[in-house]
């Protein structure tokens, strides 16, 4: 029996004998294909598993670039988000974002991969907590968020 670690220390599943449902995991990959936003951000699923997420993008600063041409935080924020979305609807309920706090640490060189990883660190019936973390090219660190999110107990729609 392998423990469910996914690289990091901190996130640790406590029941590593249970696996993702392959029905959630399915939908979800298949609903990320069809989100407008993850459409217009060419955001990618890389990875999921129950309670994580990674997802993907590349920079593109003609269309993701600040007044400062530099990278826009709310590009950064929608890969942010994505993780965090993808990471929260694994049990297979629906749950929503009531928290968000983000730290900008860099900006990204230009035209390059962004990967942001979504960890669930800890949850309730109502609530569960997330550390998710943006790289950039070599795992420079761009952005970390920790997010709370609302878990409304209804199964997610599209299974």
């Amino acid at each position: 029996m392998t423990a469910n670690v996914h690289h990091n220390p901190v996130f640790c599943n406590p029941e590593p004998w249970k696996m993702m449902n392959e029905k959630i995991k399915t939908a979800i990959q298949h609903a990320v294909t069809t989100e407008a936003l993850a459409k217009v951000f060419n955001i990618k699923l890389i990875e999921l598993d129950e309670g994580f997420s990674v997802v993907e993008m590349f920079y593109d600063p003609d269309k993701m670039g600040n007044i400062y041409d530099r990278a826009h935080g709310g590009a950064i924020y929608s890969l942010m988000d994505e993780a965090f979305e993808t990471s929260c609807q694994t049990h297979g309920t629906i749950a929503v974002a009531l928290n968000v706090n983000v730290t900008y640490i860099a900006s990204p060189d230009s035209a390059c991969k962004l990967r942001a990883e979504s960890r669930e660190i800890s949850r309730t019936k109502k609530t569960a907590t997330y550390d998710i973390k943006v790289y950039g090219p070599d795992r420079q660190l761009i952005a970390i968020c920790q997010a709370l999110a609302y878990r409304t107990g209804k199964p997610i729609p599209f299974l």
